[in-house]
């Protein structure tokens, strides 16, 4: 088996495995926060918390051992362009509200047989294809161009090693620090300190974002057919999935399209054998639209923050790169104004 099938395999074990924990956890940056404002509970977060702190710290690992170049990953470029990130990861995060999820967790969701996330996953991959190919691509290249920046430091380690650190010191001091302060979060919560699930969750979701690292850094390193260096995101793989189910004659499985394959199996598998599957659909006409609305959002700005709650809050942030804390910022804000204030996305009333 090559290199590109190994990459390809481990997509679909990873994905496989993020279906079933997603499906049992109920593992979502918006039901984390939706419980955590709205509700007073703040367990789900603290399992996001747990999986942001063991992603760093296993992914910064993996780069300090040598096993993955993170550089060459698309979160730690020289230059990149902080207001449109900022400004995509808002609208993700207020389209992520409004569709009731992230594009992962409608993945997960319609493995279960939610119908609703069908057209979700619909929408977000075809929107997100216009914006990275299509008709929007053109409008955003140009923002992207007019705002750009060049940055000495794109990193936090390599904010720290022009402090004089070595670049292994700077990198771990960073990824210690991080992931002790979100692990000690999640752990002072005695409800979650009792959730086994949750604390299993969260350890192997951030397992997961190394081990895509691995695959693609390590297991897919080729110099005659290079792998892109990623681990788990959603956005664009959703997109590249719906092409490669249309269109498969003359194009290639990746790690990606592998990934969004593995999380619906094993999300449907899971549901199935625990006899969690019953078909759901909209409440309205107006459900549905604002479900296709928040897809559509989640589209676009996940490509103007170059991921979603995921393959930015999870996959960007283990790099530690200042980008990746720009879209989350941009994320966590867009969450907010749709869970709380003048913005805040009502529920609907049923008919």
């Amino acid at each position: 088996m090559d290199n590109a099938n190994i990459v390809v395999l481990a997509g679909l074990v990873i994905g496989l495995v993020y279906g079933v924990v997603g499906l049992l956890s109920g593992f979502c940056m918006m039901s984390s926060l939706r419980g955590w404002w709205g509700e007073g509970d703040g367990r789900l977060v603290r399992t996001y918390a747990l999986a942001m702190g063991m992603a760093i710290a296993s992914s910064q690992l993996l780069a300090a051992r040598g096993f993955v170049d993170l550089g060459k990953s698309i979160y730690l470029q020289p230059t990149f362009s902080a207001p449109l990130m900022f400004f995509g990861g808002a609208l993700f995060g207020y389209g992520m509200v409004l569709s009731n999820g992230c594009g992962s967790r409608a993945l997960v969701l319609l493995g279960r047989g939610n119908l609703r996330s069908f057209v979700v996953v619909i929408v977000l991959g075809i929107v997100a294809e216009m914006a990275l190919k299509g008709l929007i691509a053109p409008a955003r290249i140009a923002m992207v161009q007019v705002s750009q920046t060049t940055v000495v430091a794109n990193s936090l380690p390599a904010l720290l090693s022009g402090l004089g650190l070595s670049e292994i010191s700077a990198r771990m001091l960073a990824a210690s620090m991080i992931s002790a302060a979100l692990v000690i979060f999640a752990f002072a919560h005695a409800p979650f300190r009792r959730s086994l699930g949750q604390i299993a969750a969260g350890l192997v979701v951030g397992v997961l974002i190394a081990a895509g690292w691995y695959a693609t850094g390590y297991l897919g390193a080729d110099d005659f057919n290079p792998t892109p260096v990623t681990s788990l995101t959603f956005i664009a793989p959703i997109a590249d999935a719906l092409q490669y189910v249309m269109l498969s004659t003359g194009l290639t499985l990746n790690f990606g399209i592998a990934t969004v394959g593995g999380v619906f199996a094993g999300s449907l598998v899971t549901a199935l054998v625990t006899k969690r599957f019953h078909l759901e659909g909209f409440q309205s006409p107006r459900h549905m639209l604002r479900s296709a609305f928040g897809a559509a959002l989640m589209g676009t700005g996940g490509v103007m923050a170059f991921g979603c709650s995921i393959g930015q809050g999870l996959t960007g942030l283990s790099t530690l790169a200042l980008a990746s804390f720009v879209a989350v910022a941009g994320i966590l804000l867009g969450t907010a104004a749709g869970l709380r204030g003048a913005l805040r996305v009502r529920p609907l009333v049923s008919a």
